[in-house]
């Protein structure tokens, strides 16, 4: 990828993030941090805790990014430890049903206290299934059919990975912060993984175009000047 291109891939994917965050923060953490100064008319404090939000969700998004270039690393390494792709996603298969097992037994259940709580978490497993299941299927079926449980390991597996400190705070609003940092890093990595190819390929085409203007010069310069009769 070329460096303008990845500019534009980082600064989308932290628009996402930190968009996203912000207007689900109005509503998720909207008791915590703007009640009391929307009731009270202090509109400093409300674009204050606005603007938190946001920043909260690029420093997510930057986390999601990192986490998306460190597993493209780990796949290459994955396919060429387990000489195949076909073994390589039965190991990934196994990964998957290890962490939602893992989600299940020690991050959800413990912290599901109430009624509410357990659907809240049983409603949020189901967002992280759903979302993966239908990244997977369009990064399948907008490249190749062999990318289905890659991207569907990516999406749960190391989504997980970066939502895993959130799950493990044993303090304060558990619930509310939980919920919130889901959503940043499952839009910003299903955005990374349907939109890469795309700038994979314009910056293939920027590079051919910088070739022929490249070629078109050092045929100009070598081209003999014509003398004055």
């Amino acid at each position: 990828m070329t460096i303008r291109n990845w500019v534009k891939f980082f600064i989308n994917a932290i628009l996402i993030g930190g968009g996203i965050t912000g207007v689900l923060g109005l509503f998720i953490r909207w008791n915590d941090v703007f009640a009391e100064a929307f009731q009270n008319g202090q509109w400093g404090e409300f674009l204050a805790g606005f603007a938190w939000m946001v920043v909260v969700g690029i420093t997510m998004s930057i986390i999601a990014q990192m986490g998306f270039f460190a597993y493209l690393t780990i796949h290459q390494f994955g396919v060429n430890m387990f000489r195949t792709l076909r073994l390589w996603n039965w190991v990934q298969l196994l990964i998957i049903a290890i962490v939602i097992f893992d989600l299940i037994t020690f991050r959800f259940a413990p912290n599901a206290e109430t009624a509410a709580q357990g659907w809240l978490y049983a409603g949020l497993l189901a967002i992280l299934i759903g979302t993966a299941l239908v990244t997977a299927y369009f990064k399948a079926k907008w490249t190749n059919k062999s990318t289905f449980i890659s991207a569907l390991f990516f999406m749960i597996a190391v989504t997980t990975l970066e939502w895993l400190p959130a799950l493990m705070v044993e303090a304060g609003n558990i619930d509310s912060w939980v919920t919130l940092l889901l959503f940043p890093f499952l839009s910003v990595n299903a955005y990374q993984l349907l939109m890469l190819p795309k700038y994979n390929a314009k910056s293939e085409e920027d590079r051919l175009k910088l070739e022929e203007r490249r070629a078109k010069r050092r045929a100009a310069a070598n081209k003999p000047a014509v003398k004055k009769q």
